[in-house]
């Protein structure tokens, strides 16, 4: 009986503990809600498992975003030192548009010239003085050519009508704005024309740079100075190696050594932070739109014939100049721009007239029967100016293709419509 005893309580027990296990499992049909909640260990390593998961995975990232890219930063730091950027050499020579690794201490190619023909994308471009003479020719070209184009002028000389042609186009904007304050633009180039050039016009306003800040060193910018700052030359025809005669105290030399200065200005900024610019010296320049009464010679003789006036001759009329046509002028300055070279380039048309050869071409051109009439000479006046153009035919491929006797009539046109008010006379510039 014992025996059997025994046998029963272990039957029970057994039985007892297998319907306990039972009861704790959950059944397939319970929800989740119905589950027994975890313990505080089981919490825990449930998190810890999560957490592994997710540090693992940001190591992996990291390890392969580091891989990627690590030629690229190797790149800016190889980009980011000091740019040396074509400079000519006094001597001789030019050096290369190129980056400066310190780490192994040398130079490395950053590209060479760009033809005007093959681009990799449209350009942001502001023009400043853009509503003037020259200025809006060359915003024209850049606007025919797809690129974007902002205007910065204070009509000072510059007029709306030289640019309102483009009112429309969405590439186009204008700012009136005078940059002797400074004004904060996102442009791919900097063309600075903005400077009166008239002996009526620059006596009375003096030029303010306008040259990108430290920060944007990598804007191409281009001055447009002038051949004033060969003074009066004792070299003829005058080379860019040539330093010039100019009379510091004179009538005149507010606006010769201003140019001259800012030339120093823009190597300065050349030398000292990097930027990449271009200098043009430009020799007389004709063509429609420019001031009608701004006492340049050739606009002078041209209004004056047509209203019938005697053309105003001062001196001897021996004084030589050359005249180069507007559009020839935009051609060379976007191939400087795009090109290579720092300059100084002369940028003007060899071809050499007096006073007085000028004035028979404007007789022949509208009045053969306008009289000549001789005054006193100005003060400072130069007696020869001619452009020596080989470092502009060499380095830029460029030389000028429109005779004044070519030129000159499509000007006229142009003083004819705006002085008369006759628009179906007006001329393309181009």
């Amino acid at each position: 009986m014992a025996t059997s005893s025994s046998s029963d309580q272990l039957i029970h027990r057994n039985q007892s503990q297998n319907s306990i296990k039972e009861d704790s499992l959950p059944s397939p049909n319970q929800t989740q809600s119905q589950l027994p909640p975890l313990s505080f260990k089981q919490t825990l390593l449930r998190r810890g498992q999560s957490l592994g998961f997710v540090f693992v995975g940001i190591f992996i990232a990291a390890v392969l975003f580091n891989t990627l890219s690590s030629p690229t930063i190797e790149l800016q730091q190889t980009a980011s030192p000091t740019r040396r950027v074509l400079l000519e050499k006094a001597g001789g020579g030019i050096v290369r548009n190129e980056y400066y690794d310190r780490k192994v201490n040398k130079y490395y190619n950053a590209g060479g010239k760009v033809p005007l023909g093959v681009r990799k994308k449209n350009l942001r471009i502001v023009v400043t003085g853009g509503a003037g003479f020259v200025g809006s020719h060359l915003v024209d070209r850049l606007i025919a050519r797809g690129d974007s184009v902002i205007v910065v002028d204070n009509f000072f000389t510059g007029r709306k009508e030289n640019v309102m042609h483009h009112f429309q186009n969405p590439k186009f904007e204008l700012i009136r704005h005078d940059v002797v304050e400074p004004i904060l633009l996102e442009v791919d180039q900097i063309y600075h024309l903005a400077c009166p050039a008239s002996p009526v016009h620059y006596k009375k306003g003096l030029e303010i740079n306008m040259w990108p800040s430290k920060y944007q060193q990598y804007w191409p910018s281009i001055l447009l100075n002038t051949s004033e700052v060969y003074g009066d030359p004792l070299q003829h025809p005058q080379a860019e190696t040539y330093w010039g005669n100019v009379n510091p105290i004179g009538v005149r030399s507010c606006y010769d050594e201003g140019k001259r200065t800012a030339e120093t200005l823009s190597m300065d900024y050349h030398r000292g932070l990097g930027i990449e610019v271009r200098i043009a010296r430009i020799f007389n320049t004709y063509g429609p739109r420019m001031c009608l009464d701004d006492g340049r010679v050739v606009s002078n003789f041209v209004a004056q014939a047509l209203r019938k006036e005697p053309l105003t001759v001062y001196g001897d009329g021996k004084q030589t100049r050359s005249f180069q046509y507007v559009s020839d002028l935009v051609e060379g300055l976007m191939r400087l721009m795009e090109g290579d070279h720092v300059g100084p380039f002369n940028l003007g048309n060899p071809g050499e007239f007096t006073m007085l050869e000028l004035a028979e071409v404007v007789q022949e051109t509208i009045d053969p029967n306008a009289k000549i009439e001789f005054r006193p000479n100005t003060e400072d006046d130069p007696h020869k100016r001619k452009p020596d153009i080989s470092k502009a035919k060499e380095l830029l491929g460029w030389e000028p293709t429109i005779s004044l006797r070519k030129g000159l009539p499509l000007m006229v046109s142009d003083f004819r419509s705006r002085i008369f008010g006759d628009k179906s006379t007006g001329a393309s510039a181009e």
